[in-house]
């Protein structure tokens, strides 16, 4: 499985990916799943993806034949990003149309999804989901984060803290590793090698780019440290009122109630 995100925030983008892929127990390998097209000084282009990865890969290599070839359009002539996602998903169209009949003929699921995120000149950083359709979503100021994958285990420390005005380096970053974090403790077919992209808007260039072991020192204290401020946060926390007296209706009801009420 594939746990993949990306944060729009005021002062730029934060990208992140797991490396892990695997077909059975057996068959656990590391491929990267985080693609840099950018042309430096002149446009930020990166690309995440998810899914059946032979129909990812097949998306990947048509968009680096058509640029290495100077085919029009490719991934560097668009003028807007919103042109390049829609770019893509012509690609995973042509794909689906190829590949979709002969993947469901056999039980395989035809599901490639990709995170688009960049800047061109004279516009903001932006972020967009493109799905195995071939359409399109764009995060906002209100939803300023998108996510591929194992989401649901990464998603409520966003849910709960992450906001667009956060500052990049000391907040953003950190609520995509501990989203990461997350995602890699409770679910097996997550795990490191992690690949970070922290872009600075205007900056047309991947300047802090990261891939991160398992025993990353930061990665290791970071944990070490969220754990021990969770379990710390919980003597804080107001009390559940425990039942008083010999009712048995305690504060919130009781089970006889929702069994009453259920019949």
């Amino acid at each position: 499985m594939t746990y993949c995100l990306g944060l729009l925030n005021r002062q730029g983008l934060v990208m992140m990916a797991d490396t892990r892929t695997h077909s059975g127990v057996d068959h656990i390998h590391t491929n990267p799943k985080l693609f840099d097209f950018s042309s430096l000084g002149q446009r930020a282009v990166v690309l995440m993806a998810s899914g059946n990865r032979a129909a990812t890969q097949a998306v990947l290599a048509m968009v680096r034949r058509d640029l290495h070839l100077e085919i029009t359009p490719n991934i560097h002539t668009h003028n807007t990003l919103h042109e390049t996602a829609n770019y893509i998903g012509d690609k995973l169209r042509l794909v689906e149309a190829r590949d979709r009949i002969h993947l469901e003929r056999d039980n395989f699921n035809f599901n490639p999804n990709f995170i688009l995120g960049g800047q061109l000149p004279g516009q903001p950083p932006e972020l967009f989901q493109i799905y195995t359709q071939g359409n399109h979503i764009q995060a906002s100021y209100e939803t300023p984060y998108l996510q591929l994958g194992e989401s649901k285990y990464g998603k409520p420390i966003l849910d709960r803290g992450y906001r667009y005005h956060a500052p990049l380096f000391t907040a953003a970053v950190k609520y995509a590793m501990l989203s990461m974090n997350s995602t890699v403790l409770s679910n097996a077919s997550v795990g490191p090698p992690l690949d970070l992209v922290i872009y600075e808007t205007d900056s047309f260039v991947l300047s802090h780019r990261h891939r991160l072991q398992a025993d990353d020192p930061y990665l290791v204290k970071l944990q070490a440290t969220w754990g021990e401020a969770l379990r710390q946060t919980i003597s804080c926390l107001p009390d559940f009122p425990r039942q008083t007296g010999s009712s048995n209706l305690g504060v919130y009801g009781s089970l006889e109630d929702d069994s009453v009420a259920e019949g």
